[in-house]
């Protein structure tokens, strides 16, 4: 049985261990190794910082979930996560992607702040990569925490398929931990050609191809949820239904959730010593907002690789991670009982999402796995300081987003998912200037508390500072995130700098319902669009 035990792929350990000072455990997974014979090469730029060059292929992949089920997978290097990059925060990032799929791929740095010229966003940023062609993005490492990358050419079925990978910046006094483990989240179908219709690849390649920041107007009926740029009479605005009232989008299709592709008999425990400092990242890749339960005492440091001032001692807390969100977690590993991380989603792939953390030499003395009685609050993590911006500030730009759906009665159940009353590419952009200090009040419309119902929405490009959520300000630490779950019901005000000029998505990050039309760009006045060649077929979502 092959096995995953961390997300730290060997000859990358071995270049970085060496300027970074950490202690590292290596990747023992040996299915399909990777094509990339030269992984990390450090050297120098002209301004004297460490290049890190790295190289990645974009691959098919078989995939054993387990030792019973294998899927055909897309990966970055033939695992699933991708091969792990993991940089010092100061070293410039040089990644060289080689594409042997099929399809045209990218790769989008979830949550990073890079030059517009490096999101990786198909027809906006850059035409993806073609079968076969190579494509290098330069940035430099400047934030340090965790992030994760992901192909953003009609990423609904290439994330789906296994496209993405682990960003990890270390700060350059290095990591405050003796274990150090990133724990990835997805969910995978058992019978994917039973499961939902978005469009599939062939529907987008018809009715987003050229989609740029021009927003073209063409429409999108392909994608089962009618032409939302025309006739409008002909729709019928539904964001007081939930969304399985409304479409076929039932997410209980995905029947099996993993943590680093694989589910819970596969993987092997993350072990610990008596008395070290253990430190969990969390990453969502998938679709599904999953309630983790760890049982023991512990604080949340960071969240989106932002830090969290004097965090708080969670009680075996449940802790909701959303699609596209990341939560960094410590502990000490003081009482010598092994115990259970597992997943309290109710659904029926749940069962599947745990993984075993135990102590080193013991003898499965497992503690009683105890019952969740609390649930992490955002809104309240750790000690209240000053942050970047309050509700009292005077903004340069202030922007309603309702998210909804509308239906079109005349297509088989078909629907668009909407930011104010518009699905992509009819929704009119977020204009700002360089500079302006911008306020968004995110109000989701819909009803309902299904899967389907949920909007994690992910700003390209920037961090936002968290400020209020339904009329309440945080109690705790500033929250500074760049992807944030608003449920339905629920009114959040954030806010961020525009510091960071270019075309960026805002979006959200389930992703069927971002290709459904939940995707809207903000554009810096002045800023020269990106203008497509031609000669791909970009799918911007």
């Amino acid at each position: 049985m092959n096995k995953i035990q961390i997300l730290i792929p060997l000859l990358l350990v071995v270049v970085l261990a060496a300027c970074t000072g950490e202690t590292t455990t290596t990747n023992e997974n040996n299915q399909s190794s990777s094509s990339d014979e030269t992984v990390s090469v450090k050297k120098v730029d002209t301004e004297g910082r460490e290049v890190n060059e790295i190289n990645i292929t974009a691959q098919e992949t078989d995939w054993m979930l387990n030792d019973k089920k294998m899927v055909n997978a897309w990966t970055y290097g033939g695992t699933i996560p991708g091969k792990e990059v993991r940089v010092t925060q100061g070293e410039v990032v040089k990644v060289n992607l080689q594409n042997k799929l099929p399809k045209p791929v990218t790769i989008h740095w979830h949550g990073y702040p890079v030059p517009n010229t490096e999101d990786g966003v198909a027809g906006v940023t850059q035409d993806a990569v073609p079968p076969g062609e190579s494509y290098t993005y330069n940035f430099v490492a400047t934030v340090p925490g965790t992030y994760w990358y992901h192909s953003h050419q009609n990423s609904v079925e290439q994330v789906d398929k296994g496209l993405y990978g682990v960003l990890i910046v270390e700060p350059k006094e290095g990591v405050n931990a003796d274990r150090d483990y990133t724990l990835v989240l997805d969910e995978w179908q058992s019978n994917p050609d039973e499961g939902m219709d978005m469009g599939g690849d062939k529907a987008n390649e018809e009715n987003m191809n050229g989609m740029d920041q021009q927003n073209s107007g063409k429409g999108m009926d392909g994608m089962n949820h009618g032409d939302s740029s025309s006739d409008k009479e002909k729709n019928h605005v539904m964001s007081g239904m939930s969304g399985k009232e409304m479409m076929g989008h039932d997410m209980s299709s995905y029947d099996i959730f993993t943590i680093n592709g694989k589910t819970y008999e596969a993987n092997e425990p993350l072990e610990v010593k008596k008395g070290e400092k253990v430190k969990l990242r969390f990453i969502n890749a998938g679709y599904i907002v999953h309630k983790i339960h760890i049982p023991v005492d512990y604080k949340i440091t960071h969240v989106d690789g932002q830090p969290v001032n004097n965090p708080s001692v969670e009680k075996g807390s449940v802790l909701e991670i959303a699609p596209g969100e990341r939560y960094d977690i410590a502990f000490t590993a003081n009482s010598g009982q092994n115990f259970t991380i597992d997943d309290h989603t109710d659904m029926a792939g749940a069962k599947y999402m745990k993984i075993d953390v135990a102590y080193q030499n013991s003898k499965g003395n497992e503690s009683e796995h105890p019952k969740a009685n609390s649930k992490a609050n955002l809104m309240d993590l750790g000690e209240k300081e000053e942050g970047q911006f309050s509700l009292d500030d005077n903004f340069d730009v202030e922007y309603q987003m309702d998210l909804g759906s509308e239906m079109d009665m005349e297509k088989s159940m078909g629907m668009a998912y909407t930011i104010n009353g518009n699905a992509y590419p009819n929704v009119p952009p977020l204009k700002v200037e360089k500079g302006d200090l911008v306020k968004v009040k995110m109000t989701n419309k819909m009803s309902g508390d299904d899967a389907e119902a949920v909007h994690p929405m992910h700003l390209h490009g920037h961090f936002f500072q968290v400020l209020s959520k339904n009329g309440k300000t945080v109690k705790g630490s500033p929250i500074v995130k760049d992807t944030l779950n608003v449920k339905p019901g629920e009114t959040y005000v954030i806010a961020f700098k525009a510091d960071n000029p270019g075309n960026w998505l805002f979006h959200c990050h389930d992703l069927h319902h971002a290709t459904a039309g939940m995707l809207q760009l903000v554009k810096y006045n002045n800023f020269e669009d990106f203008e497509p060649s031609g000669d791909v077929k970009n799918i911007t979502e």
